[in-house]
């Protein structure tokens, strides 16, 4: 990636520098003024949740037209019967190798796997991938992600993106035989995606990225454009699968679509390939 740092000055996390040794009351006394900052994050964060809820909504069409696995449904069926909807609108470049499909989307995509919370709320989940649906349907099964995948027939995507771009994490209230869109977020409000990071941010060296405010001599081994979702040339979350022993052969191109040629393969970036 043209951001990542060169690797002969990255610091590993087993030769980086280590935080100052205390008793245990001076480190508890240290936890405790962070505490106070965590509380009023948390805080904060709860207003700003009390302010979508508040959020007016704008309607959208029912009917308009998916690919799934039994062929064409409407927007309203992936509802499931259920009123709320979370849809993350997954990039793709149709025709590229899983390989060189987008590392930020496969990121957040691989870490919601449990869907039993949302539906006890009354709210289905699914994927809406950009390219075409035998593609993306290889890709979720070489990936082994257990939520529904659809595919966004070019027809439909201006409906759905509005001026924006694929990926989104998107919201939407049924109401009877009508759809609303309620919410929407992009680029790091993806984040409430992965726990990866939340996780990570919890460590001393965070999550090792170039643009965090780190001490001294603190790991910085990735960028972000990209980089910080990618091993070896691929998409970080594909590695475990081909050590499995998983086929990641996504197959012909379907017939009426172009292979991408956008140049944002293995980057971040907004594109359209239909």
């Amino acid at each position: 990636m043209t951001d990542q740092p060169d690797p002969a000055h990255v610091i590993e996390p087993q030769s980086a520098t280590r935080p100052p040794i205390v008793d245990r009351a001076a480190f508890q006394a240290e936890v405790d003024q962070v505490l106070v900052r965590e509380k009023t994050h948390t805080r904060e964060g709860d207003a700003i949740a009390a302010a979508r809820r508040r959020l007016p909504m704008v309607e959208v069409d029912p009917r308009t037209p998916l690919a799934g696995p039994n062929g064409e449904v409407p927007l309203i069926d992936i509802f499931e019967g259920r009123s709320l909807l979370i849809a993350y609108f997954h990039m793709w470049h149709p025709g590229r190798p899983a390989g060189e499909q987008c590392e930020g989307c496969t990121f957040s995509t691989a870490q919601v796997t449990e869907l039993g919370y949302l539906h006890s709320r009354d709210v289905s989940y699914a994927v809406l991938a950009e390219g075409p649906y035998g593609e993306a349907a290889r890709y979720r099964e070489f990936m082994d992600y257990p939520v529904p995948w659809y595919a966004v027939p070019p027809t439909s995507a201006d409906r759905l993106i509005a001026d924006r771009h694929f990926g989104i994490l998107v919201c939407y209230l049924r109401d009877g035989d009508r759809v609303f869109e309620t919410y929407w977020t992009t680029s790091r409000g993806n984040e409430i995606m992965a726990p990866s990071y939340g996780l990570l941010d919890r460590t001393v060296y965070g999550r090792q990225e170039t643009w965090e405010d780190s001490p001294e001599g603190w790991p910085q081994r990735w960028g972000k454009l990209g980089g910080q979702f990618r091993l070896d040339g691929r998409p970080t979350s594909q590695w475990s699968r081909l050590r499995a022993g998983r086929d990641d052969d996504l197959g012909p191109l379907a017939e009426g679509w172009t292979a991408c040629d956008c140049g944002g393969h293995g980057e971040s970036s907004a594109h359209s390939c239909h």
